[in-house]
């Protein structure tokens, strides 16, 4: 097999993310065992930051 661009197609048969058990989004990252959306698996807390706060 070569290395590079034609090597990169191969990588996609593989999933990355499922459905979080907590938030319901497609953002549980399978390796990890962390949804990058609520922060499942890494915190009791929920995952929020300030700028991502609604300016209203």
């Amino acid at each position: 097999m070569s290395k590079g661009t034609p090597s990169m197609g191969k990588h996609s048969s593989k999933k990355t993310h499922i459905i979080c058990r907590r938030c319901g989004k497609h953002s549980f990252h399978v390796r990890k065992k962390v949804c990058a959306s609520c922060g499942y698996g890494a915190s009791p807390r929920l995952r929020t930051y300030n700028w991502a706060k609604n300016k209203g």
